[in-house]
């Protein structure tokens, strides 16, 4: 029997998400680290195991502690994330915090990149996976990391489905991929060809690597991680001349989906390929692109103050 982790380690796997996925910054993660550390000492037991009214008992204990409402709110919204978290990696049956309300607060607009960043990132991956003055061991690193962002902005990826690709995803001569997302629910997702074109390269370079991964590495998992591949994304961002905090493998998803409705596709479509159970969470990025609008109309509307 896999033994279960403890309330710390699942808490070290969080902020490691956080990083990698979402490109949180240090103080970020400190100030995250310090509110389930309160959180965690808090509650009785392991952390998996907690029910709702555990919850709305450390929320009550915050208010009689005297914390300001908006500080007990960026607690609750720490403990909501890492109960999510939780849940959705299958180190939990449920998720606790879904029925606890409280205090309402504005949802962030996703960072995105431009189409030209995010072809800025592409050039200069491709500048480094043909460099003819490589070593070896440094060219198959570079077509590594070319094969992932490709992949990525051509699907739209979680960055854990991402990393643990079966081989076969490059062998497949369908011009789409199976991915298991969470819930272990499958959906099918196109490729470009300059995808699989870089897809068939990485795997004629790694192809004498053992294992079932299409990104095979020494780690627990047998395949990259996510701390890995966010470290190589923001090195890359550096060298396109993008700011390395502007860039995470999240942010590459987002770019994929606004780009995708900026160019007329349908919302639900886009809410299947990105595998959201819910197409609420998918309209967050009309709110971008009514952002944008608003902005043409005021740059280079005739009637506009502005113009």
């Amino acid at each position: 029997m896999t033994p279960i982790p403890s309330n710390g380690r699942l808490a070290s796997l969080f902020l490691d998400m956080l990083a990698a996925e979402r490109g949180a910054a240090k103080n970020t993660l400190d100030a995250y680290g310090r509110d389930l550390a309160d959180y965690l000492e808090a509650i009785e037991g392991p952390v998996a195991a907690v029910e709702p009214a555990a919850i709305r008992a450390y929320l009550a204990g915050l208010s009689a502690r005297g914390l300001a409402p908006s500080s007990a709110a960026r607690r609750l919204s720490a403990v909501r994330q890492f109960h999510k978290f939780l849940y959705a990696e299958g180190h939990a049956s449920g998720d606790p915090t879904a029925s606890t309300a409280g205090p309402k607060r504005g949802r962030g607009l996703p960072k995105i990149l431009s189409v030209e960043e995010v072809d800025r990132l592409l050039a200069t991956a491709r500048e480094g996976a043909d460099n003819p003055d490589a070593s070896p061991g440094s060219r198959a690193q570079a077509v590594r990391l070319l094969c992932l962002v490709e992949l990525l902005y051509a699907t739209g990826l979680r960055v854990s489905e991402l990393i643990s690709l079966p081989r076969a995803a490059a062998r497949a001569r369908e011009r789409f991929i199976i991915v298991r997302g969470k819930g272990r629910k499958e959906r099918l997702v196109p490729l470009t060809e300059a995808a699989r074109e870089v897809a068939r390269r990485w795997l004629d370079l790694s192809g004498a690597r053992p294992g079932p991964w299409l990104f095979p590495a020494e780690s627990e998992s047998g395949h990259l991680t996510r701390q890995a591949f966010a470290r190589d994304l923001k090195a890359l961002a550096g060298a396109s001349g993008l700011r390395a905090e502007k860039v995470s493998p999240h942010v590459l998803r987002h770019a994929f989906a606004s780009h995708l409705l900026q160019n007329g596709a349908d919302l639900r479509i886009v809410q299947e390929l990105l595998g959201h159970a819910d197409i609420a969470t998918t309209q967050i990025y009309t709110h971008v692109l009514d952002e944008r609008l608003k902005g043409m109309v005021r740059d280079l509307h005739p009637m506009s103050t502005g113009g």
